[in-house]
């Protein structure tokens, strides 16, 4: 059959091939270690409310192929796509706020189709949500939107803090979301840093929730638990890719919160990571 591709087409085909290289599949398709070469923007947030075409190409010139949004910084969806295009990124995810996802979601599904992303991700919930109620709620909401983001081609995920794993008459916040979200229609962003701050085991959540765990937030943490560079801190990330293929492993993003310098922060990052995918 002979005929042309659309704009949607041709980002899947694209995100597609990409996927496979990140989730570590050889050509002949034979299994190695997933890879993380992406990072996460709000790192460079700062250089990104400067210039975010500047900020995109030293990414690239250090090595990254992929982004995660957190906002736009004003810049349009075509715009942010030809500039990806033009450093050869992709950004597979991209975060909204809860707000955004209440009120005129519609647009943002637009926006993202237009970028090419595969993901929409909610990073994060104020404290007045953070109730029995409130979680329940969210569970039903992430329902919701998971059916809008299937009906335009995107996937809902939910993004981890520590907060979600404090239990109160034996509600556990992050438990209920994932038993109570459908697997069909939502998957979650795994913070690693977070995960670790609540003292809890990454590996028993791939091994009860297999397939659920798309992406990956791969954020280090010192003894003194501060977040730091990846690879300056304890946490041991070679265990958790080697399992990557039970999470659902796709895309990890490398950050740091709050990094005294950005572009210092992710090259540092990037040259550990780098060092897991020739390992």
């Amino acid at each position: 059959m002979n005929r042309s591709i659309n704009r949607r087409e041709f980002l899947a085909m694209t995100c597609a091939a990409l996927a496979a290289t990140a989730a570590g599949l050889t050509q002949a398709g034979s299994p190695m270690q997933a890879q993380v070469r992406g990072v996460q923007l709000y790192t460079v947030r700062a250089l990104m409310e400067k210039s975010v075409s500047a900020t995109l190409k030293a990414l690239a010139g250090i090595g990254y192929q992929q982004v995660e949004f957190a906002g736009y910084f004003e810049e349009k969806p075509a715009e942010l796509r030809k500039i990806l295009l033009g450093e050869g990124l992709i950004s597979p995810a991209a975060h909204l706020q809860l707000s955004q996802l209440r009120e005129g979601l519609q647009q943002h599904l637009d926006a993202a189709a237009e970028v090419g992303h595969q993901f929409l991700v909610l990073p994060w919930i104020g404290e007045s949500e953070r109730s029995e109620d409130g979680y329940k709620r969210l569970a039903d909401d992430l329902n919701r939107w998971g059916e809008l983001c299937r009906s335009a081609g995107l996937r809902m995920a939910y993004h981890n803090h520590d907060f979600e794993f404090v239990t109160s008459n034996d509600f556990e916040p992050y438990q209920w979301l994932l038993d109570n979200t459908d697997p069909a229609l939502v998957s979650f962003e795994m913070d690693l840093f977070w995960l670790r701050k609540a003292q809890r085991d990454p590996l028993d959540y791939f091994r009860k929730h297999p397939g659920r765990f798309p992406l990956w937030h791969v954020k280090d943490m010192d003894v003194a638990g501060n977040m730091v560079d990846v690879g300056a801190g304890i946490i041991d990330f070679k265990q958790f890719l080697a399992a990557a293929d039970q999470s659902g492993y796709r895309f990890g993003f490398v950050e740091h919160d709050q990094p005294k310098d950005p572009l210092a922060s992710v090259t540092a990052s990037f040259t550990t990571a780098r060092s897991w995918n020739r390992g």
